[in-house]
């Protein structure tokens, strides 16, 4: 039976950021080489086709025009200029949200392309972000709205925006991850030589990734394979091969340079990546503990109470999006 592609189009603007277009573009490009099957049609679309001249000087062309008819089953909406009044190329796209947005499965964001989607009438009542240069612009120009401050990207029901610039490429990992599973979204993430995919509530100025600049990269490399594999066993004998060292040095390593044992690195792992997807997805506490290599829903709620003083359901109903607190 033949599999049919998703169909995706991104939205683009003059002076756009780079990032929010081929960022996106590359991570759905390179779901399809590792699932084998184009899972994903991806079309660059501006209201009059032609080329988009982005924000730095680089000019992407291949894109088809806007025209009646024909609906994305996901659309990106690239960042363009926060301020009014729009420029025609914005405010035609503007006309055609209002009209058309029932239609579209999801919509996204990147960056300050949130203010594309307020003016068509899309946020109101919604958990949103964008860029932090730009949060207070958007709470102020759309009162109505749910600014989120501190994520680096937020989904409410079928609306997904984000912070920008390189937080689009984790939202769509996310989206990857909800479409096709966690093994697919890490085959892409170590595609794109990314340490670390991060949750949507990361904040946008992350002591996490300013620890990362001074990790080694043994600890990098450790930390993804544990990733990788975050479904599976993962006995002291079998990460201890993956960082080729015997058990015994890989205790002593880890000691010495986290202050905890390699079965408490690989549990904080497991706990980081429930965390995730208590925070993104609609997953019961039971398919989260089977994602993660906890077994069992008891035990999940064992290891997350104790790691983190909360339990994984109190935890999700704080933090997560609608969608994911409607399912618990």
């Amino acid at each position: 039976m033949a599999r049919e592609a998703r169909s995706v189009w991104f939205f683009g603007f003059p002076n756009s950021e780079l990032l929010d277009l081929c960022g996106p573009w590359e991570v759905l490009g390179h779901a399809n080489e590792v699932l084998g099957w184009r899972a994903y049609a991806l079309e660059l679309v501006t209201p009059l086709g032609g080329e988009v001249r982005t924000r730095h000087g680089l000019v992407v062309g291949g894109a088809r025009p806007l025209r009646a008819g024909g609906y994305p089953e996901v659309a990106f909406v690239a960042g363009g200029s926060p301020f009014l009044p729009l420029p025609p190329s914005e405010a035609r796209l503007v006309r055609w949200l209002r009209r058309h947005h029932g239609r579209v499965p999801a919509i996204v964001s990147i960056c300050t392309g949130a203010f594309v989607l307020g003016e068509a009438g899309l946020l109101a009542g919604r958990r949103v972000t964008t860029h932090w240069r730009f949060l207070d612009d958007l709470r102020a120009r759309f009162p109505d709205a749910r600014v989120v401050d501190d994520g680096i990207f937020v989904r409410d029901g079928s609306l997904w925006t984000s912070a920008g610039i390189t937080s689009g490429v984790d939202l769509t990992l996310a989206l990857v991850e909800e479409d096709h599973g966690h093994r697919v979204a890490m085959a892409v993430a170590k595609d794109l030589v990314l340490f670390l995919r991060r949750s949507g509530h990361q904040a946008q100025f992350s002591p996490m990734l300013r620890r990362q600049e001074s990790e080694p990269a043994r600890l990098r490399d450790l930390s993804s394979f544990v990733l990788e594999h975050i479904d599976e066993p993962l006995p002291v004998e079998r990460v201890a091969r993956a960082a080729g060292m015997s058990p015994r040095s890989l205790a002593r390593w880890c000691r010495a340079e986290l202050g905890e044992s390699p079965a408490e690195l690989v549990r904080r792992h497991r706990v980081e990546e429930a965390r995730r997807l208590l925070e993104g997805t609609a997953l019961s506490l039971k398919e989260i503990a089977a994602r993660t290599g906890l077994g069992d829903a008891s035990t999940l709620w064992r290891v997350f109470s104790r790691r983190l003083g909360v339990t994984p359901a109190a935890y999700r109903e704080r933090f997560a999006s609608n969608t994911a607190t409607r399912a618990s």
